[in-house]
C-alpha cells in the first residue's frame, strides 16, 4: 500500500503507533509536440486519475519539498514542483509494480512531456531500473516517502500541526520501529546522503517547505 494511504487510514482507524542540473524554461520538445509545463494543467491530470484526498494531499506534501528545494538549488521551481506533483498520478488506478509508475510516463508521453521529466518520475521508483543521476531524480526521490513520514509524525502530535514538528521529533520516530513501520528507515537517511545533506538538515528543510503549505496539506491542527 502507498505510505501516505497507510498513514492517513492507518490515522483514521488509531493505527499509528509509537547531480547534473536540469536545463532551464518551462518550454520543451517531445515526441514533435510542444507543452508548457504549468501547475494548472498538471493539477488537472493529476486529479483527471486521482479522487483518494489523501494521494491528493500526499502530492502536494512532495510538491512543496521539490519545489522548496529548488528554490534552495537555484532551479526551475515550477517545473520541479510539476514533476513533484505528477509522480505518482496513476498510482490510484494502476497501484502495482508492474504498472506505476510506468503507464502513467506512457500517458504523460502522449500528451508531450518531456523525456526528462518521465525519467525523473520513473527514478522515483527503485524497480523500474532507471537510476537517479539528475539533481531533480535525487530530490525527488529523497522527498517522496519523508514528506509522508513527516506527515504521518505531524498527525500522532497532540496538536496534530507541522507548525510545531521539529527535526528532533522526526529522528526519534525514526527510532520507533513500530511507527509508520512500511517506511524503510535507509531510505530516508538515503535519500539524504543523496543530496549531500546531513539527516537531521534535510528533515528540517522538508518540515519548513511543507509548513508553508500546512493549511491545503490539513497540517494546521489546533494552531
Amino acid at each position: 500500500m502507498k505510505f501516505s494511504v497507510w498513514v492517513v487510514n492507518s490515522f483514521r482507524r488509531g493505527q499509528i503507533l509509537g547531480n547534473g542540473r536540469l536545463h532551464r524554461g518551462l518550454m520543451r520538445r517531445s515526441c514533435g509536440m510542444s507543452i508548457t509545463l504549468n501547475r494548472e494543467d498538471a493539477w488537472k491530470l493529476l486529479t483527471t486519475y486521482t479522487t483518494s484526498d489523501s494521494l491528493l494531499k500526499h502530492a502536494m506534501a512532495v510538491e512543496a519539498s521539490v519545489a522548496g528545494y529548488a528554490r534552495k538549488f537555484g532551479e526551475d521551481e515550477q517545473a520541479w514542483g510539476v514533476v513533484a506533483l505528477l509522480h505518482d498520478f496513476d498510482y490510484e488506478r494502476w497501484p502495482t509494480p508492474e504498472d506505476h509508475p510506468f503507464r502513467g510516463c506512457e500517458i504523460l508521453r502522449e500528451q508531450g512531456y518531456p523525456e526528462w521529466v518521465t525519467r525523473a518520475i520513473l527514478s522515483h521508483a527503485d524497480y523500474s531500473g532507471v537510476a537517479r543521476i539528475s539533481l531533480l531524480e535525487k530530490t525527488l526521490w529523497a522527498c517522496d516517502e519523508l514528506s509522508g513520514f513527516i506527515v504521518a509524525a505531524s498527525l500522532v502530535r497532540p496538536t496534530k500541526s507541522i507548525l510545531d514538528l521539529e527535526p528532533k521529533s522526526v529522528l526519534k520516530r525514526m527510532k520507533d520501529k513500530a511507527f509508520a513501520r512500511a517506511v524503510k528507515r535507509e531510505d530516508l537517511r538515503q535519500g539524504a546522503e543523496e543530496l549531500g545533506l546531513p539527516l537531521e538538515e534535510h528533515i528540517g528543510n522538508v518540515i519548513s517547505f511543507m509548513r508553508e503549505r500546512a493549511d491545503a496539506l490539513g497540517l494546521r491542527g489546533t494552531l
